[in-house]
């Protein structure tokens, strides 16, 4: 079981308890896992519901909370692809694309063969969803028995991880100068609502990074 997998676990262990505490059902919730699939909009969807805002409003801040998983879609799509192109395969593969999905299969599927890569990548991700959907449920069934700062500290460690994760993975001088760009931004887009400060200084640090590196390439030629 890999690392990646067991933040997963606690982070949805964390929402479950989450789910105790405001008095939502746990069904419902654990819907939300598999349809939702991204834990920063299930937390805007139960936040919202339990302080009565409007439906309307909430979808609203979900949807715009989830514009930041569209740059790792995009990185991901040419890998998750077969010889042969599935509009629905792609789809549904597109589905289970978050933070571990992604910074995973970027390591992972490239190293699988081409003919292997949708079946892998709609296992991998089923099997995310799957074990996150169990640990939803395990969170609210312990819930009365975690304290809400630890609970609190399991939600945490997903963006945790997933910073981690990014520094593991960085091989390329790109690689490092677009998480640099990423982290030096994170103090002033940091509380813009939707989860567009994630968008911008992802975006907008890795489009920085690949400038600057184009720029440095061509004066070396």
């Amino acid at each position: 079981m890999s690392v990646p997998l067991l933040v997963l676990i606690a982070s949805y262990i964390g929402f479950g308890g989450l789910l105790h505490g405001v008095g939502f059902p746990l069904l419902p919730g654990m819907l939300s896992t598999i349809f939702i699939w991204a834990l920063p909009a299930q937390v805007i969807l139960i936040g919202g519901l339990a302080a009565g805002t409007a439906l309307p409003a909430i979808a609203l801040a979900v949807g715009l909370s989830s514009i930041r998983l569209l740059p790792m879609v995009v990185a991901l799509a040419p890998f998750t692809r077969g010889r042969h192109r599935s509009t629905v395969g792609e789809f549904c593969a597109s589905h289970f694309v978050a933070m571990t999905m992604w910074v995973e299969g970027m390591r992972l599927l490239p190293k699988v063969p081409v003919e292997g890569r949708p079946a892998y990548t709609l296992a991998m991700g089923a099997t995310y969803v799957g074990v996150s959907t169990l640990a939803t449920w395990a969170g609210f069934e312990l819930a009365g028995s975690l304290p809400p700062a630890f609970g609190a500290g399991l939600l945490f460690l997903t963006p945790a991880s997933f910073t981690i994760l990014m520094v593991r993975n960085s091989r390329t001088a790109l690689d490092w100068m677009a998480l640099a760009f990423g982290l030096a931004s994170a103090p002033l887009v940091a509380g813009l609502d939707g989860g567009m400060d994630l968008m911008i200084g992802g975006v907008g640090g890795g489009t920085l990074a690949y400038g600057i590196a184009r720029l440095l390439k061509r004066r070396a030629a």
